[in-house]
């Protein structure tokens, strides 16, 4: 039975290219949660007074991949130290947070955040929000596979592509070889 998890790491076109790549997740759509506007669309988001996360939703097997193993993507893949920014996105809309789904995800959350807090040796601290999912709205068609449509764009090539690096180097036991 597959599963599904929702993340927010910064802009949802980097965070969907990475978690593509993973073995045992089967589908990635943007969307947006967290937020008080039913059906908002991606021009009321960026405004940053939706109070919404660009997030993605992932399916994914359990048995191919565990939630842990997402979550350590996730946090990889981002930095869950600066509040409200990732890189030059700077608004609540790009902040780092999970939303869970039941109560033993929320404790996995938990403990993986006091597990990185007590890791850092630099005075920073993790500031990713966990949350219960109330709501999960698709982002328009045209944040669908940005990456793989977009792919020699100068944000893909700049900004996704050297995360898809890391990731690779990262993760290896976790990304797809064909990818």
């Amino acid at each position: 039975m597959m599963k599904t998890a929702v993340f927010g790491g910064g802009c949802f076109w980097c965070t969907e290219a990475v978690f593509k790549m993973l073995k045992g997740v089967v589908h990635v759509e943007p969307g947006y949660a967290g937020g008080q506007m039913v059906n908002p669309r991606y021009e009321q988001v960026s405004a940053g007074n939706t109070g919404h996360a660009e997030v993605i939703r992932v399916t994914y097997d359990p048995t191919r991949i565990s939630y842990e193993d997402l979550l350590m993507v996730f946090f990889g893949s981002h930095d869950p130290t600066t509040p409200d920014r990732q890189g030059n996105d700077i608004g609540e809309q790009y902040r780092s947070v999970i939303f869970y789904a039941d109560e033993e995800e929320k404790a996995t959350a938990v403990r993986l955040i006091k597990d990185l807090d007590g890791s850092l040796d630099d005075g920073t601290r993790v500031v990713t929000q966990v949350e219960p999912l109330k709501d999960f709205f698709n982002a328009e068609d045209y944040h669908k596979d940005y990456y793989e449509k977009n792919a020699a764009a100068p944000y893909c090539q700049i900004i996704i592509e050297p995360k898809l690096e890391k990731i690779r180097k990262r993760f290896t036991e976790l990304v797809n070889p064909q990818v």
